[in-house]
């Protein structure tokens, strides 16, 4: 398997670049094999359809367990007739459950601000100095790292709760394939009950403190 069969696929199916490869190697490197692979897991279909845009959609609600912690997910397709279908609700219900349960912090590695890429690369760095690893296997082994980074805080990144043979993603474009919609799950926000709360009592704490004199 060559970066021209990779290409090649690529250009004949639409679909990713990871998911190409892994249909090369699933497929012992014939491409005719590796399309009929993609076309079974429905990747071809969700790889055409990821450019049409969609503006329509829900945003559901999910409280896990006790009322500890809830999800709030706004998940996009492109018609309300998908909208309301059980098996699209069913999906975005699939969604905000992972969510509660993994805690991603962003949707996507995009979305990841550069500050927290470059901060997490230096620690990762520091990490490998600190190890003792030769300087020049320093920056392949700080790619691997940013690897597990991102599968552990992007949510297309992490394996899916439900099934551990997928990622996030690979989930979408199975649904995707089976709605025949693009769907794109664009934000979310992950709520625990009394997250926060603690460093707000201690600020306060130390307000009073200054305004009694009591602070050093």
């Amino acid at each position: 398997m060559s970066m021209s069969d990779i290409k090649a696929l690529r250009e004949r199916t639409g679909a990713g670049m990871l998911d190409c490869k892994k249909a090369l190697t699933e497929s012992d490197g014939d491409i005719d094999k590796a399309i009929d692979w993609l076309r079974q897991k429905g990747i071809t279909k969700a790889a055409k359809k990821a450019g049409r845009a969609a503006t329509e959609g829900l945003v559901s609600a999910y409280i896990h367990g006790t009322g500890k912690i809830g999800v709030l997910v706004e998940v996009n397709a492109e018609t309300d007739f998908v909208a309301r279908n059980e098996k699209f609700q069913a999906f975005v219900k699939d969604i905000a459950m992972h969510i509660a349960a993994a805690a991603p912090e962003y949707v996507s590695k995009d979305q990841v601000p550069e500050d927290v890429v470059e901060r997490e690369k230096a620690v990762q760095l520091a990490r490998i100095v600190e190890e003792g690893k030769p300087a020049h296997i320093a920056e392949k082994i700080v790619v691997g790292r940013m690897g597990k980074f991102y599968q552990d805080v992007c949510l297309l990144e992490q394996t899916y709760v439900k099934d551990d043979k997928l990622t996030v993603d690979d989930y979408v474009k199975q649904t995707v394939a089976t709605i025949g919609e693009n769907i794109q799950i664009r934000r979310f926000s992950r709520f625990v009950l009394g997250e926060g709360l603690e460093k707000k009592v201690d600020d306060f704490a130390a307000e009073v403190a200054a305004q009694a004199g009591l602070a050093k």
